[in-house]
């Protein structure tokens, strides 16, 4: 199987960076993908306006893509934050301002899974402090995300990389998905499953795959080391796809990995020629 028999959709928020964000869903289309997801585009906002939402919500639908995951307001990313809501003030504020304009711009493209980064440790501050007020922001989000059919993922980012971010193992990003549901009754919040990030934190993939695969709401992949396109670094990933198919994960996978020094669109030579990328039979 494979890559075979994948359905997979590219993060235009790492991939067809050198293009502006307007023009990256047709990109991607023409590289012969239909579906799409994103970081929170505007990263100096949580409330944009009216028309830079209609702007782009019209440029995915010209393209013919389909949005399959979108981020919360999670401050400068990429950059030096790693989420908003667990941080006390007005990062706090602007991720509860986010929620329900997110989740309003979700729906208008039936996309049925937003990410909520759970932000950064910050200095002089108890963290029992922030896993307080990252719990009450989470059960926000998740109910606005049911409120349009979608799912809440949690997200485990790598120690390394994001050395302040503190779920940074497949447990820990599943035990706050625990807490959520927990608190709401809702049951949609879910374990984002990022392969790239968990090696890197040295996890026993098949190990978190078998455990945590039905808890999975997404799947994204890099190789590693460097973060490039599958074929790049030594990380199995076709085994691992088959093994995350076995344990009855058939939902989206999404390309989260740098390009590296050629444009984006010649990023993608490691796929079958057929395009499984497309959308295909679950």
């Amino acid at each position: 199987m494979g890559f075979e028999d994948r359905r997979f959709d590219v993060n235009l928020s790492i991939l067809f960076t050198e293009l502006p964000l307007l023009e990256r869903p047709a990109a991607a289309a023409a590289a012969g993908f239909t579906a799409v997801e994103l970081w929170w585009p505007w990263t100096d906002t949580p409330t944009p306006e009216r028309s830079a939402l209609h702007a782009l919500k019209r440029a995915i639908e010209d393209a013919g893509v389909r949005l399959t995951g979108l981020n919360f307001y999670a401050g400068e990313l990429p950059g030096p934050d790693r989420g908003a809501l667990s941080l006390p003030g007005e990062e706090s504020r602007r991720f509860r301002a986010n929620v329900d304009v997110a989740a309003g711009f979700a729906a208008s493209l039936g996309c049925t899974a937003l990410n909520a980064l759970y932000g950064n440790r910050v200095d002089g501050v108890d963290p029992a402090e922030q896993d307080a007020l990252a719990l009450e922001n989470l059960v926000l989000a998740a109910r606005a995300a049911d409120r349009i059919g979608a799912v809440l993922l949690i997200e485990a980012l790598n120690k390394a990389e994001s050395p302040r971010y503190p779920l940074v193992s497949a447990p820990a990003a599943v035990g706050i998905a625990d807490r959520v549901n927990a608190a709401t009754g809702l049951g949609n919040a879910r374990f984002l499953m990022d392969l790239y990030h968990l090696s890197m934190n040295g996890e026993d993939l098949p190990r978190v795959i078998e455990t945590y695969a039905a808890r999975t709401g997404h799947v994204q992949i890099a190789d590693n080391p460097g973060r490039g396109a599958p074929g790049t670094g030594s990380l199995p990933l076709e085994d691992l796809l088959d093994r995350l198919r076995e344990a009855g994960y058939d939902g989206w996978v999404g390309l989260e990995y740098r390009p590296g020094d050629r444009p984006s669109a010649e990023a993608f030579d490691w796929l079958p020629r057929r395009p499984p990328y497309r959308e295909a039979p679950r």
